[in-house]
């Protein structure tokens, strides 16, 4: 009498196949390089929240460049119309490239990976999930064109969303990189236009918060630490 060889349950799953990751196979070299970068992103955002208090005390024209941030082209602005900050389109230009020195890690993640990096970033809530699909439906019809919208200052994952779509789309990456410079650039003149309309009260400001700013990163610095402490003694418990 002939056996037949019974198979049991299949065979347990790959940890690269379990939920929350955004590959579909087994990932390559590239695959985790570019899951590095997102951690090294996030370490990043993560040491600059002390720093941003300490940069808002910097000179405007210093702190567009270094960080090409909406306050530093408003401020920015606020002191060149009264003739306080020569070469600010050079500030201005600097700090473009450097607002967008990550940008090219999520085309990249779209390129890769095509829609899993926005279903790992989906399941962390369901207004997360609300808002990337909100975001996806419209992105999809503007295309390249979603990339000038990406700055918009509203709490959803624009820029997100629509740089993943770009390697999704398989946008070269010296087009994205050169619309993404040009997006940034034009949104950063707008908010320098901003502050040129208001002008000295924004530089009066600017002068009072530059006495307190690094009290004010060191507070942060503290709260931080207390916060990873707290946590760790809860994990201990």
């Amino acid at each position: 009498m002939s056996s037949e060889e019974h198979t049991g349950p299949q065979a347990e799953q790959e940890w690269w196949e379990q939920p929350g990751m955004p590959w579909n196979e087994k990932p390559t070299k590239a695959d985790y390089w570019c899951l590095g970068w997102f951690g090294f992103v996030g370490l990043f955002g993560l040491a600059m929240i002390p720093l941003r208090a300490w940069l808002l005390g910097l000179d405007p024209p210093i702190l567009l460049a270094v960080t090409g941030s909406r306050i530093g082209a408003a401020s920015t602005g606020a002191l060149a119309s009264v003739g306080e900050a020569q070469h600010w389109l050079f500030y201005l230009l600097i700090g473009s490239l450097v607002a967008i020195k990550f940008d090219w890690i999520y085309w990249w993640a779209g390129k890769l990976w095509g829609r899993g990096i926005l279903e790992v970033q989906a399941q962390n809530s369901k207004r997360t999930a609300k808002n990337i699909a909100r975001v996806e439906q419209w992105a999809m019809k503007l295309g390249w064109l979603g990339i000038f919208l990406a700055y918009v200052p509203i709490p959803l994952p624009i820029a997100f969303v629509v740089f993943v779509l770009m390697g999704m789309t398989n946008m070269p990456l010296w087009k994205f990189l050169v619309l993404d410079f040009v997006s940034k650039t034009i949104w950063s003149l707008g908010y320098f236009a901003l502050g040129w309309s208001i002008g000295e009260p924004v530089v009066f400001v600017l002068e009072q918060y530059a006495r307190v700013a690094n009290w004010i990163a060191i507070g942060l610095l503290v709260v931080i630490f207390i916060g990873i402490f707290r946590r760790q003694g809860k994990q201990a418990k």
